[in-house]
């Protein structure tokens, strides 16, 4: 690696951490000077850090999320050494599984929708949810000792307490989704978590002891249920904890209630009124009809797959470990993971876990082959990629590491995966057969840490094992790469291999002479009114970070953008709005016309050079349609600023009042 594009990875890392790191960027693009950043939280960006950086020219806050930082002329080749960081590709993880998504999507875009809600609603509680599942593991491991009781109707306060620390995970799980699921389509989350609140409190729950109430046998619910009228109709009374059916109904209907409020309530009472009235909506029909339907439509789920693993074991334990390794990639595993949930809710036990396990552990044999591969052969990047997602994987249960960082990346993975996956769900199905199946009644992530919590373990831990050898000895034997990645991997090795050559003493040289100050004039590209560089609505250039600057404000109306100077031009944004020119003598000029024009995306801009090209002092730069600018709401101001200011010995704002195109508005001492 060159010791300049060290340097540029450098402080490219350096603003990274400058603006809160990877995972504070919501997006990021660039203009002809500076990266836009849109953040997630701008509190965390670090003005003073970043403009240590000597690439960076000034930090500016935008307001809101919106962070500019501006670099100049090289802002392209920051902005490719930022995406190339570590940590910059990790985010492309999404963008993999956004890109595995979309061959997925066409003929059906609302069943992709449908499952991005999904997706959506459980993501943000993972951390959660894998936290309450090692709990329980622990308590698993606890009770195989035989150190305690764990299914005793009577516990000790503390063990009871235990119980506590995961099952507010579960029990309180569909309020959790319907704040997520709120915020994924765009309304306040609070208002669908409140609606669930509503049916967890006291005052809800203990309708069911009320003298009112009546217990059957109901056929809807296909369970015994309490039912009490509420003035005047019939509300059932199903327990809700754990329940990710109603939530997710819930706040899809919520959704068009209160988007419909916000358009007929007046915006000046829209905080007020907006939830008000949709929590009066809301609570009502999910009590009385969305709450019934979601815990019945749950219920015959999961009674039906109960029914297809009891009749058709063999073919059900094979399907599932041979769906997941396509399902997890589109993001489209959540449904059976909630159904997983209302297994547990409804029949007091899952069967799909055993399966899914399967697949987990084929998919972690994967990863581990890598491992083995790349420590035999010395490559560290892989090595420490594939450790860490084998680490997350064996002990927290999470597959995405491995899937983003190396299967989908790597085409001969997944065939060989899909062995390990089948010869596991091969050896689940035959040797479960006579406990209808591997059952589990806890929600977990299959990982080491978790086998306890299946039944019975031995028929799971000899399933995962085969999955986990068979995909490892496959990859193993036949290497993750092709010819081609492996000779690609091999080059590279040994390009990092050779030692740098040694640093050359400077050859002595003669003190230079003092020379003359040259002076350059730099011309005006539009014919106008003169803006002093303070008075400029842009701090980028306003404040000098960009170099000394001055604006011409155009006349209304079409109008052509000449070059100031003569030279070559370094730089053409795609928007037609900004100009790089570097003179023969090393001056870089750039014009950038209007403010935040950006944003116009090329309308009202008509570029009439190219890069590289050779221009000279009047050479039309560009064809404006300033009447558009204006009526699009921007500043049509024309700036021109020397950029490498510091460079120079010195530069003047020669100008005021009302200049033409091609008079001296700045004047540049070398």
């Amino acid at each position: 690696m060159s010791t300049t594009t060290s340097s540029l990875s450098a402080q490219a890392k350096d603003i990274l951490d400058g603006v809160g790191g990877a995972d504070n960027i919501a997006s990021l693009t660039h203009c002809a000077t500076r990266l836009r950043f849109e953040l997630n939280d701008a509190s965390l960006a670090n003005k003073a850090a970043l403009e240590a950086v000597p690439k960076v020219m000034g930090a500016v806050p935008q307001g809101g999320s919106h962070y500019q930082v501006i670099v100049g002329g090289d802002v392209a080749n920051v902005y490719t050494a930022m995406n190339n960081l570590p940590e910059m590709r990790e985010r492309t993880n999404s963008a993999v599984k956004a890109q595995q998504r979309a061959k997925a999507q066409g003929k059906l875009p609302w069943l992709d929708a449908f499952f991005e809600y999904l997706s959506d609603s459980f993501r943000p509680i993972l951390g959660v949810l894998l936290g309450a599942s090692l709990v329980i593991a622990f308590a698993a491991v606890m009770d195989a000792l035989g150190l305690v009781d764990f299914r005793a109707e009577v516990k000790s306060p503390g063990w009871q307490f235990v119980d506590a620390m995961w099952s507010s995970v579960f029990f309180f799980l569909p309020v959790m989704v319907a704040y997520n699921a709120g915020k994924k389509l765009g309304i306040d989350p609070w208002v669908p978590a409140a609606v669930m609140l509503a049916l967890f409190t006291p005052n809800f729950t203990g309708l069911a002891d009320h003298p009112d109430a009546v217990t059957t046998q109901n056929a809807l619910l296909g369970s015994e249920v309490t039912r009490v009228d509420v003035f005047g109709l019939p509300m059932y009374l199903p327990d809700y904890n754990g329940n990710v059916f109603v939530p997710l109904i819930m706040a899809a209907i919520a959704a068009v209630v209160y988007k419909g409020l916000l358009k007929i309530i007046p915006s000046a009472v829209h905080m007020v009124f907006v939830p008000f009235f949709t929590l009066l909506v809301m609570i009502p029909l999910t009590a009385l009809v969305i709450g019934p339907f979601g815990y019945a439509l749950g219920a015959w789920i999961g009674t039906g797959l109960a029914f297809l693993n009891t009749n058709a074991p063999f073919v059900f334990a094979i399907a599932i470990p041979m769906l997941y390794p396509f399902l997890v990639p589109l993001g489209l595993h959540w449904p059976l993971n909630a159904l997983m949930l209302v297994n547990i809710q409804t029949l007091g036990y899952d069967f799909i876990q055993g399966p899914m396990g399967v697949w987990n552990f084929a998919c972690f044999g994967a990863t581990a082959a890598v491992l083995a591969i790349s420590m035999r052969e010395k490559d560290n990047v892989m090595r420490q990629t594939s450790g860490s997602a084998l680490a997350a994987g064996l002990f927290g249960g999470i597959s995405e590491p491995s899937l983003y960082g190396i299967h989908l990346r790597y085409k001969r993975i997944y065939p060989r995966m899909l062995v390990g996956c089948f010869v596991g769900g091969v050896t689940i199905a035959i040797l479960s057969a006579p406990f209808a199946g591997v059952q589990t009644n806890a929600f977990v992530f299959t990982s080491l840490l978790t086998i306890s919590v299946f039944n019975p373990a031995w028929v799971y831990i000899i399933a995962i094992a085969v999955a986990f050898f068979t995909s490892f000895a496959l990859i193993y034997i036949s290497d993750y790469r092709t010819a081609e990645e492996k000779a690609t991997a091999r080059e590279g090795a040994a390009q990092s291999a050779e030692p740098a050559p040694a640093a050359q003493e400077p050859a002595a040289q003669e003190p230079a002479a003092e020379k003359p100050a040259a002076a350059t004039r730099v011309l005006a590209p539009a014919a106008g009114e003169i803006v002093a560089m303070e008075a400029l609505d842009d701090p980028a250039f306003s404040t000098g970070a960009l170099g000394q600057a001055v604006g011409v404000i155009p006349e209304a109306g079409e109008g052509t953008v000449v070059s100031p100077v003569a030279g070559t031009v370094i730089s053409v944004a795609k928007t037609g709005h900004a100009y790089g020119i570097k003179t023969a003598d090393g001056i870089e000029i750039l014009i950038h016309i209007g403010i935040d024009t950006v944003k116009m995306k090329g309308e009202g801009f008509e570029p009439l050079v190219a890069k590289k090209q050779a221009v000279t002092e009047g050479t039309e730069l560009a064809r404006v349609n300033f009447a558009a600018v204006k009526a699009a709401g921007f500043d049509p101001t024309v700036i021109t600023t020397v950029v490498n200011t510091k460079a120079m010995a010195g530069v003047a704002d020669i100008a005021d009042g009302t200049v033409g195109a091609g008079d001296p508005v700045l004047e540049v001492t070398r």
